[in-house]
């Protein structure tokens, strides 16, 4: 029988207090916690996403998922790179960083590149509430900080030079007051 309560969230889009807001940690008893992640991932899928926040779809919990596979091509053994991050804690940075060109569901229509670290170890609980303590690399490392930045009340251009930053200021502006065109619902 066919699920037909899930629902696709509206992207919050950046000018949302909720973007900037440090989140909550959450445990178990979070109601229709399940139902949630399995929405986060109809709600990333329908926008063409690789990381979901819940500060994205306006809550201010610290539940982030990722999925990695579209790079499955170019790295196998990203095939199956779909997780559900509960309560992470980034608590080691490694010193080599890489570029990368970033946008964000949040951002319509910006794309910079961010430096960030390579690699990354972290604790976490995953959608049963278990807990993790792993180290990621390449791909999942980036889109993890990405995320995890999320939680933190901070968005990908924050990481920008001043001179970027000031750069963006009018299309991000123009985010903040509605003004921009994406293919997929937002709030």
């Amino acid at each position: 029988m066919a699920k037909t309560d899930n629902m696709i969230y509206p992207i919050v889009i950046y000018g949302n207090p909720v973007l900037r807001k440090k989140s909550e940690n959450i445990d178990s008893s979070y109601p229709d916690f399940k139902k949630l992640v399995d929405d986060m991932w109809l709600t990333l899928e329908e926008a063409s996403g690789v990381g979901l926040a819940a500060p994205q779809i306006g809550k201010n919990i610290r539940l982030f998922i990722v999925d990695c596979t579209p790079w499955a091509e170019e790295v196998p053994e990203l095939a199956d790179f779909r997780k559900v991050f509960v309560n992470a804690e980034i608590y080691e940075r490694s010193e080599d960083t890489d570029l990368f060109e970033e946008g964000c569901l949040s951002l319509p229509g910006i794309h910079e590149n961010v430096s960030r670290p390579k690699r990354i170890r972290m604790r976490y609980l995953d959608e049963e509430f278990v807990e993790h303590d792993e180290e990621f690399d390449g791909y999942p490392a980036r889109v993890i900080q990405h995320e995890y930045d999320h939680l933190e009340g901070e968005v990908f251009t924050d990481r920008l030079s001043a001179l970027r930053r000031n750069l963006l200021k009018s299309k991000i502006l123009k985010l903040a007051k509605g003004q921009y065109r994406c293919a997929y619902k937002t709030k």
